[in-house]
């Protein structure tokens, strides 16, 4: 997937980070030990598979010179896409909006 992601398919700031470490000709094992962080959890979330936290962003900020700012907002694009995708919690956002509707 490109840098930029679409709508109907946000990018998980995992793969920005997985292609900032290719492109650096560095591992995960060295940017683990470099940040102190466990080398599963750097690697969950380059695979996708684990969110990012502001915490996250700033260390890879420091580490890789990736934007916090971008990592973050990329997070929540990927976070708000997988909700509206989620059948069990459009329903309970159908069921608030009508609540809102009966209202009036």
């Amino acid at each position: 997937m490109n840098k930029a992601g679409n709508a109907q398919n946000p990018t998980h700031p995992g793969e920005i980070i997985k292609e900032e470490i290719e492109r650096k000709n560095l591992t995960q094992r060295l940017v683990a030990k470099w940040t102190g962080m466990p080398f599963p959890v750097l690697n969950e979330i380059v695979k996708g598979k684990r969110p990012l936290t502001e915490k996250t962003a700033l260390v890879f900020n420091a580490a890789l010179g990736i934007s916090a700012e971008r990592l973050m907002s990329l997070q929540t694009k990927y976070n708000l896409h997988k909700l509206r995708n989620d059948a069990k919690f459009r329903e309970k956002l159908e069921a608030v909006s009508e609540q809102r509707r009966n209202l009036h």
